[in-house]
């Protein structure tokens, strides 16, 4: 049975097509090479998807997003061997293109030969997306379609053409067509790899497919790749769960790491598929890269470069015995050298004894030198073969070791954890020193001093390292005295807290409905490389962003062409219809609110003339119901005496265009002004049912927070959860899976089971009660227990930036 997209092409295609004669390119004799097979070293790629969706990218957006490739190159050695131009840039949604339409050539006005040039400098190959088909009903324009295409090949060097159904399945009649393009297309790149992403191929044409999509599964976090049934400390524990590929075959496509919505813990995800999964396509990416933090940045490049550097040998591979290993290890490399992956999905710790000989693929006698590479770097010591070395997996993360002959891993650190931050021919070699607070380390430089002319530890001459001396280091701070990652207790039903209503409002107005790209770059923060900045403006100044009002900025920027309205890509995300939201950012004197949705249509379902409610508070302990006029601007009349910072109001607009406060007629300022509007009004979904636990946390670092796990059935929007320390109610801005959002692409899933909600700690919270409070909600299910687990992200080390010339 064909898909019914196929037959909703073919009602558009007239009759007469199936006359059209054609040449048969049939190949039952002729061997077909891919592209690139079982053996070919694995490619580095990022690919345009969710940075642009399918009204496709642009030349300047592309031109500055390959800057941000062309920086990590400069900075820390990494090549991108390709950069695909994803969706919309011919192709469109169930739509076929043309490099000489309107839309195509508006936005690359100069075809793809800047982008070419630009992508050449940096040994970047390029790619594109689109559909199958679009050979027309024509003889003349079904050449055009094969021209086109081989144009690509010919003039670009065009190294990928992922073909998707998204845009429409091939017709039978246009199989030979099809294997036509493809033959063309491979006389000038005749390593052109083609992903066959869903497509009803003929036995003839699949022959020229290099790869398909594993599982049919894409990875945007939240949207498609959700928790499913498991509580964790963060929003991958499913990507990280993914499965070998049977039989470890390399030449499928997994969709590769997003990096757009919910980061943490990106590299965990990126490890296992650059060097467990290892496919053809690896390291890749896609989304907006250039949402991480700027200290990420280092560990990124790190990835991409140690794949390279080992891709040759990485082709082969074994699955480890999971009785031993855990589950999905998977050791790849040569008979000397090989690289293991292994991981942890449970709330524990976990202790994996490796064995040097040919279990893990080791023929020589040693000595080996073992390494682990990630989550940090540490040397583990030299064994011979048949010893065993110990490996501590964390956590809900994954873990990259390295065992290779003595003295051939390069650079590194012995005696203590450490990152690479730098390592690259013409510059200093840059290596953060990492200890626990509190702790000394004797460490000593493994690699040949005699390279280099010179070593400052924090700006400290340590030339005695580059002689083979042992230097001792101290990190600052006191000894931890307590686990940074613990179990802190299982939560039991407790008795309707009288404060239910501001623990519920405590979390929803610590969170928001901002789309999950504005959420990545709020966890991200500023940063201070000018090629990140350009990226990220690019991405956020796309006209189709400010247009679809996914940001509550909007509300608050003084621009009356933009506004914060209720997506519709899925009506069911407005709970209970929602309600709007306001955090003034702290207490404030107000005599006055002014609400613009622009028109009649925006201000539904509320009408005008009609009266409409607000609650004010200052506290989210104690509300006092306002009134206002519905209409296109509305006014809420405020006492000035009573300052106030939260307001919600019953139901929500439709659109806000703008809202501004005022005192004494003046506008105050409204950078610090937050909103919210698909959330419940409590009183429509009111708490039915609580749990909860205290607890007392002596040592909070940067980074901790509660991950409050609620294990089991609490339907859809069911529970939510929130702490109070000394008395104040203090909410979860995050949630796995993510909270409804106004999405860029397609909302987050909504699921029945297994909520993690993480609450921040702050130092100020230390010594003190902390209560643990889980809500049943009206309309919920109580078929889950909930548990809390204290944790940190990142590990709470100390660091130190060594330095060698």
């Amino acid at each position: 049975m064909k898909p019914l997209s196929f037959y909703l092409y073919s009602l558009l295609v007239p009759c007469a097509l199936s006359l059209v004669p054609y040449t048969s390119y049939a190949q039952d004799e002729v061997s077909v090479f891919p592209g690139a097979d079982e053996r070919t070293p694995s490619l580095s790629q990022y690919f345009s998807w969710i940075n642009n969706t399918n009204e496709g990218s642009t030349e300047a957006q592309t031109l500055t997003n390959l800057e941000f490739f062309q920086w990590l190159q400069d900075e820390y050695g990494m090549t991108l061997d390709i950069y695909v131009i994803s969706a919309g840039a011919i192709d469109k949604g169930r739509w076929y293109g043309s490099m000489e339409s309107e839309e195509f050539k508006r936005q690359f006005p100069r075809g793809f030969d800047p982008i070419y040039q630009k992508a050449k400098k940096m040994n970047t190959r390029l790619g594109t997306w689109g559909g199958p088909d679009g050979f027309g009903n024509t003889p003349e324009e079904e050449q055009a379609r094969i021209d086109m295409m081989v144009k690509l090949c010919r003039d670009y060097e065009f190294k990928i053409l992922k073909l998707d159904a998204v845009v429409g399945q091939l017709r039978d009649e246009k199989q030979d067509a099809f294997i036509r393009m493809m033959t063309e297309c491979r006389k000038y790149s005749p390593d052109l790899i083609f992903l066959n992403h869903r497509l009803n191929l003929s036995d003839e044409a699949r022959k020229h497919a290099t790869t398909s999509l594993w599982g049919g599964a894409e990875t945007y976090i939240d949207v498609h790749m959700p928790n499913w049934q498991v509580t964790a400390p963060h929003h991958r524990a499913t990507a990280i769960s993914r499965n070998v590929v049977p039989a470890l075959m390399r030449l499928t496509e997994d969709h590769g790491v997003c990096l757009s919505s919910c980061l943490d813990y990106w590299e965990d995800d990126l490890i296992l598929q650059a060097f467990n999964r290892s496919l053809i396509l690896s390291p890749q990416l896609y989304g907006n890269p250039w949402f991480l933090r700027d200290d990420e940045y280092p560990k990124l490049a790190r990835i991409f470069n140690m794949a390279h550097q080992y891709g040759d040998i990485m082709v082969d591979g074994i699955i480890l015995p999971e009785d031993r290993y855990g589950e999905k290890a998977v050791s790849r490399g040569d008979d000397k050298t090989r690289l293991i992956t292994l991981r942890n999905i449970s709330w524990k710790a976990i202790n994996i004894e490796i064995k040097i000989d040919e279990e893990i693929g080791l023929k020589l006698e040693g000595p080996f030198e073992l390494r682990l590479l990630h989550p940090v770097e540490r040397m583990l010591g030299v064994y011979h073969n048949g010893e065993t070395v110990s490996i501590e997996v964390d956590p809900f993360r994954s873990a990259l070791v390295l065992a290779t002959p003595a003295g051939e891993a390069g650079l590194g650190i012995d005696g203590c954890d450490y990152e690479i931050i730098q390592d690259i021919p013409g510059k200093p070699k840059k290596i953060n020193l990492l200890g626990m607070p509190g702790t000394s380390h004797k460490i000593s430089l493994i690699g040949s001093g005699a390279n280099y002319s010179g070593a400052m530890l924090d700006g400290e001459s340590v030339d005695g390292l580059l002689k083979g001396r042992k230097l001792k280091i101290d990190f600052p701070g006191e000894v931890l005295d307590e686990a940074y990652h613990r179990k802190i207790a299982d939560l039991k039903v407790c008795a309707l807290p009288e404060d239910a209503e501001a623990l519920y409002e405590a979390t929803i107005f610590s969170t928001d409905n901002n789309a999950l790209e504005i959420r990545s770059l709020d966890r991200s923060g500023p940063s201070s490389i000018e090629e990140v900045n350009a990226a990220r403006e690019a991405f956020l100044h796309q006209p189709l962003f400010a247009a679809r009002g996914l940001w509550d900025h909007y509300m608050f920027d003084g621009d009356m062409s933009t506004s914060f309205y209720v997506a519709r890509r899925r009506t069911d995300h407005l709970i209970n219809r929602g309600s709007l939201r306001l955090d003034l950012g702290k207490e404030i004197s107000l005599d006055e609110l002014v609400i613009e949705t622009g028109d009649e249509h925006g201000l539904q379902p509320w009408k005008m003339g009609e009266a409409a409610f607000v609650d004010v508070s200052s506290d989210l302990t104690v509300w006092t119901q306002l009134s206002l006029l519905a209409g296109t601007k509305m006014k809420v009349k405020l006492d000035s005496d009573k300052p106030i910072r939260y307001m919600r109001f019953n139901g929500t607009p439709d659109k806000i265009v703008e809202i501004n406060g005022f005192h004494d007629g003046v506008a105050v300022d409204r950078s610090a002004w937050r909103g919210s509007i698909l959330f419940s009004p409590y009183r429509r979904m009111p708490a039915v049912k609580a749990w909860s636990a205290t607890t007392i946390i002596n040592e909070i670092h940067a980074g901790s927070y509660l991950a409050i796990c609620l294990e089991g059935e609490h339907g859809v929007e069911g529970a939510y959860a929130a702490i109070r320390v000394d008395g104040k109610s203090v909410g979860a801005p995050d949630r796995s899976p993510s909270y409804p959002c106004n999405p860029w692409e397609y909302p987050p899933v909504k699921t029945k089971s297994h909520y993690t909600y993480y609450v921040p700690l702050t130092k100020d919270m230390e010594g003190k009660q902390i209560d643990i409070i889980v809500l049943g909600m009206k309309g919920g299910v109580d078929k889950f227990k909930s548990e809390v687990w204290l944790t940190t992200y990142p590990v709470p080390y100390v660091k130190k930036e060594l330095i060698i010339n």
